[in-house]
């Protein structure tokens, strides 16, 4: 069923249309063979994944800050592997990390198409924790900057998703409002339940295609969207 009445479209930035697992996975590679690491990778993927996890959560709940994030999600994933690696090391690594990040800038299946067809009748707008200097060179790297309005990172304002404060900065910077937006996001409780706290309309991308026992509107792939906008 068709949503009326909405003129804007805020999307999360990774792991909703920036592939942020696959890229990672490829920087992490190439990080590890520069600094000649000799690590299992998948071994370490299978682990990472979920301490990057926690660790964002503290980081959104302004619970540590992103040097904090950077080191010890890293630190705590060579431990939970049993690889040995030097602090001073893994600050490099943790350098190297967001450097060549962007290398790599793969996007989610039909994520240009869906923009296409989204950018003819409203507003985009990308609302992300990412960290801003990245965000701005996933974007433009992955040659979708120009599909979008606005860009609201957490760090322009000091607080992240869910936190109604960077939802209503986000809304006043699109010169919008609640009744008329709609927020598109990976992220249950960062994206779906921090702009239902705002009376946002939202879409829950559900990339695991779990169906989260919710009533609210979920797609397990970009191209559904078209069944709602």
């Amino acid at each position: 069923m068709k949503i009326n009445g909405i003129t804007d479209v805020f999307f999360d930035l990774d792991h909703t249309l920036w592939d942020f697992d696959k890229n990672s996975e490829l920087t992490l590679d190439k990080i590890f063979k520069l600094n000649s690491i000799s690590v299992d990778l998948n071994e370490f993927l299978s682990h990472y994944r979920d301490i990057n996890f926690r660790y964002w959560k503290l980081y959104r709940e302004a619970e540590i800050d992103k040097e904090v994030l950077r080191f010890g999600r890293l630190k705590d994933t060579f431990t939970a592997v049993n690889y040995h690696v030097e602090d001073e090391m893994i600050k490099q690594l943790s350098i190297d990390y967001i450097t060549y990040l962007t290398d790599n800038n793969f996007l989610f299946e039909n994520a240009v198409e869906i923009l296409d067809y989204l950018s003819l009748n409203y507003n985009l707008h990308i609302l992300s924790n990412g960290f801003e200097e990245v965000q701005y060179r996933k974007l433009t790297k992955s040659n979708i900057h120009h599909y979008f309005k606005t860009i609201t990172n957490g760090e322009d304002i000091g607080v992240k998703k869910p936190h109604p404060q960077i939802f209503y900065h986000a809304l006043e910077k699109a010169q919008t409002d609640v009744s008329r937006s709609i927020m598109i996001g990976d992220g249950y409780e960062a994206d779906i339940e921090g702009a239902l706290n705002v009376g946002m309309d939202v879409i829950y991308f559900d990339t695991n295609n779990i169906k989260n026992k919710t009533t609210v509107k979920q797609i397990a792939a970009l191209i559904e969207i078209k069944n709602y906008l």
